[in-house]
């Protein structure tokens, strides 16, 4: 009986590891979501004010 009460708190603590672990890499991913989201928001901004956010869209190369 003491045997298999071990087994399941060794179950039980690998299973919290593994939440603990998903947990993280969940925050991470949501953490990208919501920068990707920022900067779609942006580009939609700058394509409907016609407004380039990178560089001068009428401006010479440096080769000119």
């Amino acid at each position: 009986m003491e045997d298999r009460i071990v087994e399941l708190e060794v179950r039980v603590a690998y299973q919290d590891k593994i939440i603990a672990d998903l947990d993280d890499v969940l925050r991470v991913f949501t953490a990208r979501i919501e920068q990707l989201q920022r900067e779609v928001a942006e580009l939609k901004r700058t394509v409907k004010d016609g407004t380039p956010s990178i560089g001068g869209a009428n401006e010479k190369p440096p080769h000119y």
